[in-house]
């Protein structure tokens, strides 16, 4: 109840103060929090351990990217008192806290940075520009855009038309209009879903038509794994794993639309590259 009172009183004040006399938010952020694991990645890639007051309790999980930079730095609940108490200057997030988190600690004085929805390279490339410019980083961001530009024009154009199926431990997969999507193109490879959006595997197609090579996707989770019920159970779909070509791809690499994403495509296509028989001596070095 104190600590309800307490924010209540934060927001009274704040409602009552004038628009126009409320302190800008600092160019540089210097007591940063971050409320989800896809605002924890953008937070521990670009700023410095000095400036992060927490970040989320899934920050260090096997699902996040930047797991390892998350070792030993705090964590912090996504609950507006949990927040408050560490008076942040800036609040990152992408779904931590709620539908309403943002204009909650609008109101209360906190600037608020949110993580960006992409559907494509390019739009993932403004995501991290506008990220890395809010933190303070504009640079750094530049520089992980240029290196994402540069590893993606490494990657050898494709001399056969090959098709490649996402698959994942839920039984589901995705056609046009999917970040995924894109990653196959990418990749040099023709997308074996032919349906727009997220969808169940077409297990009847799969029946009689395979794909080249099949992408999977968090397999190497212990809680989403393909025991589970779902239409990864079917026969057909297990045959798919078992007699097709299959690159892994780590969760982390896809599960929030970043930098990372190359990881991933530049996996699918050295695969791609393998199933056309040329060289596969090229290793690409997936730095984080």
């Amino acid at each position: 109840m104190i600590r309800l009172a307490i924010i209540f009183g934060i927001l009274v004040l704040c409602a009552c103060t004038p628009q126009e006399t409320q302190t800008p938010p600092p160019r540089k952020p210097m007591r940063i929090v971050s409320l989800d694991y896809c605002a924890d990645q953008y937070v521990l890639k670009f700023v410095d351990r000095s400036r992060i007051l927490g970040v989320s309790p899934d920050a260090a999980k096997q699902f996040s990217y930047m797991r390892d930079a998350a070792i030993d730095v705090p964590t912090i609940r996504s609950l507006a008192e949990d927040v408050i108490i560490q008076k942040p200057d800036l609040v990152v997030r992408s779904y931590g806290g709620g539908p309403n988190a943002a204009a909650f600690f609008k109101q209360a004085g906190i600037p608020v940075l949110n993580v960006g929805w992409a559907s494509d390279i390019e739009g993932v490339k403004s995501v991290i520009a506008q990220m890395a410019q809010g933190l303070g980083e504009a640079e750094k961001g530049q520089q992980v855009i240029d290196e994402m530009t540069a590893r993606l024009a490494a990657i050898p154009a494709p001399t056969k038309l090959l098709t490649a199926l996402y698959m994942t431990p839920s039984g589901v997969t995705t056609g046009s209009g999917s970040l995924v999507h894109e990653m196959l193109l990418a990749a040099g490879l023709t997308n074996f879903q032919t349906k727009a959006g997220w969808r169940t595997l077409p297990l009847e197609r799969l029946a009689y038509e395979q794909p080249d090579i099949i992408a999977a996707a968090f397999f190497e989770s212990k809680t989403n794994h393909k025991d589970a019920w779902s239409a990864m159970r079917n026969p057909i779909a297990r045959k798919q794993m078992k007699n097709t070509p299959t690159v892994s791809i780590e969760g982390s690499w896809t599960s929030c639309g970043a930098w990372f994403l190359v990881d991933a495509i530049e996996a699918i296509a050295s695969l791609r590259i393998q199933q056309e028989g040329r060289d596969t001596s090229v290793q690409y070095d997936n730095a984080k």
